[in-house]
């Protein structure tokens, strides 16, 4: 007789609430959908950047949300032929719970603990929905003491097909370049500093020439 498997925990309700947290309520789960929002990511990249986690819970979690429907696995084509995790239509789904939790949670960013991690993608969901709409699909990247990142405004999303809402490091010919500190950037994200206050008070520059560029600095015909 082969051993009997452990269940995963429930709360055995029949509530689409109670559903959900069946599924991401764990512990890390939601901020490894974070990390993934970027596109796919080796493991050993998800470790390096949910610092704090075990790399067995890390791979427990992983291996439940492949099996949840949230995450898939699939090997690299040489010359990568690496193994990497990317979200399922269902996992991206959540991009919208993420931003709603970033939301919810930016008042407790007043002050950053001597204790707590901080990579400069972090900002990138939060500052999302601050951005002004730019008129057409774009990638910008945002340059931070702390390091860089890009999102990309106008598309569909990864749960409509389209593809990451944002990425770790410099895109590779971004429409245009915001230049700020954290600070700065926490605040627009939290929508207690608009654009255009941050441009007034030479805390943002937005560099670039194109429609995307001029929508970001507010340009007018």
């Amino acid at each position: 007789m082969s051993p009997r498997q452990p269940r995963r925990r429930s709360y055995d309700q029949y509530c689409a609430s109670a559903r959900a947290l069946d599924a991401v309520g764990d512990r890390w789960t939601l901020l490894i959908v974070r990390e993934l929002l970027a596109g796919p990511r080796r493991y050993t990249d998800l470790h390096a950047d949910l610092p704090g986690v075990s790399t067995d819970v890390l791979a427990g979690r992983l291996k439940d949300m492949e099996a949840q429907g949230l995450a898939t696995r699939r090997k690299l084509p040489p010359p990568a032929a690496a193994t990497v995790y990317e979200l399922t239509a269902r996992g991206a789904g959540l991009l919208p719970v993420l931003t709603a939790l970033a939301e919810w949670g930016a008042p407790d960013l007043a002050e950053r603990r001597p204790t707590d991690a901080l990579r400069a993608h972090w900002y990138a969901l939060p500052l999302l929905r601050r951005l002004p709409p730019t008129g057409v699909p774009a990638v910008v990247d945002v340059v931070l003491d702390e390091g860089v990142f890009h999102v990309r405004l106008g598309g569909d999303g990864p749960a409509r097909g389209g593809g990451p809402v944002y990425g770790d490091g410099p895109a590779e010919a971004p429409d245009a370049r915001l230049v700020l500190d954290a600070d700065t950037c926490r605040e627009l994200g939290e929508g207690a500093l608009g654009m255009a206050q941050a441009l007034r008070a030479g805390r943002l520059q937005v560099h670039g020439e194109g429609p995307a560029a001029a929508a970001l600095r507010g340009d007018t015909a």
